[in-house]
C-alpha cells in the first residue's frame, strides 16, 4: 500500500496502518492462494478458479494489481532473505508469479 497507493481504493474499509489485523489477515489469505497454486502447479488454474472469478467478476480488481504484488512479493524475500535470492530462485519465483497472476486475470477475457 505504500509503495503502489492506488490500491488502496479496494481496501476502504481496511485499517491500512502498520501492523493493521486487517492486512495481516488479507497477507494470510495472499499466502495461502500462493500455497495452494504451488501444491497445484499443474493446475494452478483449477486450483485459483474461484479465487480469479472473485477477483475478475466481483471485486472487479484492475489485473495489473497482481503483477504489482509479484513484484513486492520479490523485494520482500530479497529484503528478508538476501542468500536464499539467488538468480534462479529469483527466476522461478517470478515465473511462478507471473503464472498465478496470468491465472487471476484469465477471466477478465
Amino acid at each position: 500500500f505504500v509503495a503502489f497507493p492506488p490500491t488502496k481504493t479496494y481496501f476502504p474499509h481496511f485499517d491500512l496502518s502498520p501492523g493493521s489485523a486487517q492486512v495481516k489477515a488479507h497477507g494470510k489469505k495472499v499466502a495461502a492462494a500462493l500455497v495452494e497454486a504451488a501444491n497445484n502447479i499443474d493446475d494452478i488454474a483449477g486450483a485459483l478458479s474461484k479465487l480469479s472469478d472473485l477477483h475478475a467478476q466481483k471485486l472487479r480488481v484492475d489485473p495489473v494489481n497482481f503483477k504489482l504484488l509479484g513484484h513486492c512479493f520479490l523485494v520482500v524475500v530479497a529484503i528478508h532473505h538476501p542468500s536464499l535470492l539467488t538468480p534462479e530462485v529469483h527466476a522461478s519465483l517470478d515465473k511462478f508469479l507471473c503464472a498465478v497472476g496470468n491465472v487471476l486475470t484469465a477471466k477478465y477475457r
